[in-house]
């Protein structure tokens, strides 16, 4: 009996593997990233006048009003913030954890889901490309990010995602400090 639970319990760890691209789990990430803080999750609700303060501020576009963010603490201070960002590269989803830095600086970007074809997806080592970024002109590809061969929607999509966030931050940073 306790092979068969063993045996069904690995069966859908691995279509949940298999499900988000066999990548890291949100879960796993912010511990990763965040080691020993209290890490709260919040759902914002942007306005219009916000979504389009963000559109402009990153230079890219904003669908969806419903932001997923994560505030990471320790004690009073904030040791850092991550946001998923969930798009579509080709034809199908992938899904980003972007963290950042309590300076808004990007952390960290894993990718939690990526339901293109394998061949496609971005590496660790790519992704690093955006630690400790800030949103500016150099933000870009062929600038400060390289480009990945054969997977050019996958890098647009990856750079655009960070610039959302990026910039979904510089915004509610902005009102939380006009609000304190």
């Amino acid at each position: 009996m306790v092979g068969l639970g063993l045996t069904l319990w690995l069966v859908v760890a691995n279509v949940a593997s298999a499900a988000q691209g066999g990548r890291i789990t949100r879960d796993e990430a912010l511990a990763a990233v965040f080691p020993g803080a209290v890490v709260k999750a919040e759902r914002v609700f942007l306005t219009e006048q916000q979504m389009a303060d963000i559109a402009e501020v990153g230079e890219v576009e904003i669908e969806s009003g419903l932001v997923a963010r994560y505030v990471a603490t320790r004690g009073d201070t904030v040791t850092g913030r991550a946001y998923i960002d969930t798009h579509v590269v080709r034809s199908k989803r992938e899904s980003l954890l972007i963290s950042l830095e309590a300076d808004g600086a990007v952390r960290r970007v894993d990718v939690t889901a990526f339901l293109e074809p394998p061949d496609y997806v971005a590496s660790e080592r790519w992704l690093r490309q955006f630690s400790r970024r800030q949103l500016d002109d150099d933000l870009a590809l062929q600038r400060a990010i390289r480009p990945i061969a054969g997977a050019t929607l996958t890098s647009n999509a990856a750079t655009a995602a960070v610039r959302r966030v990026l910039a979904i931050d510089q915004v509610l940073e902005r009102l939380e400090r006009m609000t304190r």
